[in-house]
């Protein structure tokens, strides 16, 4: 497999730095769209910004200055910042978890007269807590605990938008603030100095939960990275050397002893030994390597000693490519969010708005100062635009890691989206449902179909093979093959022509020479015995002619077997609703004997690459939501066509460059390993949405009516945004079919 063809688009990415919920991601994002030519994505889950800039002539600078204008921080993303924004993250979660520590101790005194009002009383004015000490414990949370609240809502405010920092500044500073009042002016009311407290150690609490849940969401990228060892041993001048592997160059002879995870991409150059891949391709049995086998970085070798020579080194290894598949799935976004983001945008402002009418309202119609100001304060603290901001892309984060671990790489959050939703799949014949590995079974020379045009089988494989030898089509490598092992000799060509779907046609040694399939043939004008190619396809095996200066020399069969978990793949396909479907150039007489053993009942045949795209076109005029399945260049348009798109990890770099996932293992049922994860993240998405809806749909309403008092809404605040990552967390216990069960 090619890692070029998992290099993402040009885009930019930038970390994020300042957003506290789904709001200021929405305001991020508009302030970048509004730069001439940029499209761009902001991920809250993962503070990044997705920026896309083909269609503009604008540096990364003026991308960074237009979200700092906003009030936000960034700078550019690479591989070199990964590891400072990893400390980084550790060093905000431990100061954030230092700042809830002592507003926990500071806001502890006020547990009593917390538990007295959940049971209906009010001790504000209880002679053990005087109001002065009150007044000592609440002003250091609110003003020094509480700062970055009012950092942020500044910094927000003065961007033009409004986040979840100001709900929280402004409904605890009106709890602290109206308190104070009470107590300087001696009024006849209660204080709330425990409401402000409890809420800001509540919200940090909180944040403190999720932060590290959001860490356990993205851990996926984390436990990639730490497969590639940090030395690897290297020959140099004859000696046996350890080294960074930063320092690695292509062409380096390297050594991988038993127990040793390989360093780089390469290819074996002495050497046999079973390697364990389970963790790059989620393949459970090792694969077996001698010289010419290629290994990857992070795969652990576990027997003999390896010497290889490096092809892959840095950002051009496989594990680097798929390290930049899960971070481009985990920073996209999926269309089921974008009602979210809409909400996201004006949520702030039309809470504000809520909570004034509160405040009038019962201030007016009641009468009740006190009661306005307290319920009011509630609404403000209830509400919560982070749930709605993390719903969709925390489980999207643990679904394409959980993909990854798999061996099923989901290129964007669109893609896994809509693989649950198939209900028929499109698939291609060679190298799909079978093992991509022909072999040649049959060769009948034209002496012995028509003895007036004499020829011998070694002339007819050396004809077929010298028109094959520069093509990677399977068929065409298992021709080339069985004329290497029986020695034969291959003449260059020249004027090489290939007719898709049909066959090649070159000049050797100035003759002109055709391959293909009989309906080529038919078109050339050439005689092809139709009763032993009828037979011969029966039995499954792929017919070919070979002819030379106008006339037939013969025929070649080959043959590609099944892959032995095709069958049931095939039926958990249709055990999960959707219908296979098989598209092949081959012939009818082949298609319906490779379907029947797989076990698909629709199939067609002689299937040219427009035809197959043009089949799918007419799958989804029929109402039908269409996934494809291919190997191969002719499989590219029909991939392109369908709603998504898997490719075969090992197959054509146009295909895996085409597709929306692509299977690293060589197995029709990592499709059914992506449709099930599909199916498994969009039900914790729709979950997700519907707490985050229904809680702020809910709490709202009853903090505005006086229902809930603002400690109760400040837990129950602090607690959504936790609740919302920890439903995601729970895809981790996602499993793919285990391999035991993939041939039965």
């Amino acid at each position: 497999m090619d890692t070029a063809a998992l290099k993402p688009p040009s885009h930019v990415d930038l970390a994020i730095t300042g957003m506290t919920c789904a709001a200021c991601a929405a305001r991020v994002e508009k302030v970048l769209n509004r730069l001439p030519g940029v499209t761009a994505n902001v991920n809250f889950a993962t503070e990044t910004a997705r920026v896309n800039t083909a269609s503009a002539n604008i540096a990364p600078d003026a991308l960074i200055k237009a979200v700092e204008k906003a009030g936000y921080g960034a700078h550019l993303k690479t591989t070199q910042t990964r590891d400072d924004e990893k400390r980084q993250h550790v060093e905000a979660y431990r100061g954030e978890f230092n700042r809830f520590v002592i507003s926990a101790l500071l806001t502890a005194p006020f547990l009593v007269q917390m538990i007295g009002m959940l049971v209906g009383r009010h001790e504000g004015m209880s002679p053990w807590l005087p109001l002065w000490l009150q007044l000592a414990l609440a002003t250091p949370v609110q003003f020094w605990i509480g700062k970055r609240f009012y950092v942020g809502a500044w910094h927000a405010l003065r961007g033009g938008g409004a986040n979840m920092d100001v709900l929280i500044a402004l409904g605890t500073t009106m709890a602290y603030v109206y308190s104070a009042a009470v107590m300087a002016w001696s009024l006849p009311h209660h204080v709330y100095f425990e409401a402000s407290a409890t809420v800001i150690t509540l919200v940090l609490l909180g944040k403190v939960l999720e932060m590290r849940a959001r860490a356990k969401a993205s851990s996926a990228i984390e436990e990639l990275m730490r497969l590639q060892p940090q030395t690897a041993t290297v020959e140099r001048n004859g000696e046996r050397v350890d080294i960074n592997v930063a320092d690695m160059q292509p062409g380096n002879i390297f050594i991988v002893r038993p127990g040793d995870s390989v360093p780089v991409d390469g290819s074996v150059l002495d050497g046999e030994s079973a390697v364990d891949e389970s963790l790059l391709t989620g393949e459970s049995l090792p694969s077996a390597k001698r010289a010419g086998a290629r290994v990857y970085a992070g795969t652990i070798n576990q027997q003999g000693l390896l010497r290889c020579t490096a092809t892959g080194v840095g950002q051009q290894t496989a594990l680097a490519a798929i390290v930049r598949l899960v971070e481009d799935a985990q920073g996209s976004k999926a269309p089921i969010q974008r009602l979210a983001d809409v909400i996201s945008g004006v949520f702030v402002p039309v809470v504000i708005a809520i909570a004034v009418v509160t405040w009038v309202g019962w201030w007016w119609l009641g009468g009740d100062f006190t009661a306005a100001t307290i319920n009011a304060v509630a609404v403000l603290v209830i509400a919560c635009p982070c749930a709605l901001g993390l719903a969709t892309p925390t489980a999207i984060m643990v679904g394409s890691g959980m993909g990854a671990r798999a061996g099923v790489l989901i290129r964007n959050a669109a893609a896994l989206e809509t693989a649950g939703g198939i209900n028929t799949l499109v698939l291609d014949k060679t190298g799909t449902l079978t093992e991509g590995k022909p072999v040649v079974t049959d060769v009948i020379a034209a002496a012995t179909l028509t003895p007036a045009t004499p020829a011998t089988r070694d002339e007819v494989l050396a004809v077929a093979a010298a028109l094959e030898q520069g093509s990677k089509h399977p068929l065409a490598q298992a021709v080339v093959a069985q004329a290497r092992e029986r020695g034969l000799l291959l003449e260059p060509i020249a004027d090489f022509r290939s007719l898709s779907g049909l066959g090649v046609q070159a000049t050797i040694a100035g003759t002109t020479a055709a391959l293909g399939s009989p309906p080529f043939a038919a078109e050339l004008g050439l005689a092809l015995p139709g009763a032993e190619i009828a037979a011969l396809q029966r039995a499954g095996k792929t017919v070919i002619f070979v002819a030379r200066a106008g006339r037939a020399l013969g025929v070649i069969a080959i043959a590609d077997r099944l892959r032995p978990t095709t069958p049931a793949a095939i039926r958990a396909l249709i055990t999960l609703g959707v219908t296979p479907v098989m598209l092949t150039g081959d012939n009818a007489l082949t298609a319906e004997a490779i379907a029947r053993e797989a076990g698909i009942a629709q199939w067609h045949a002689g299937m040219l690459p427009q035809g197959k795209a043009s089949h799918v076109q007419t799958l989804h005029t029929s109402g039908r939501k269409v996934g494809m399945v291919g190997d191969g260049v002719n499989d590219a348009p029909a991939l392109a066509s369908a709603d998504v798109s898997f490719a075969i990890g090992a197959g054509a770099d146009v295909a895996i460059q085409t597709a929306d996932i692509t299977l690293m293992r060589n197995d029709l049922m990592s499709v059914v390993d992506a449709i099930r994860l599909s199916r498994a993240t969009l039900t914790k998405i729709r979950q997700n949405l519907f707490f985050a809806f229904f809680y702020n749909a809910l709490g709202i309403p009853l903090a505005a009516a006086g229902l809930l008092n603002p400690v109760i809404a400040g837990a129950a605040m602090a607690l959504s945004s936790v609740s919302v990552v920890g439903n995601a967390l729970l895809l981790k216990r996602w499993r793919p079919v285990q391999s035991s069960n993939r041939g039965q």
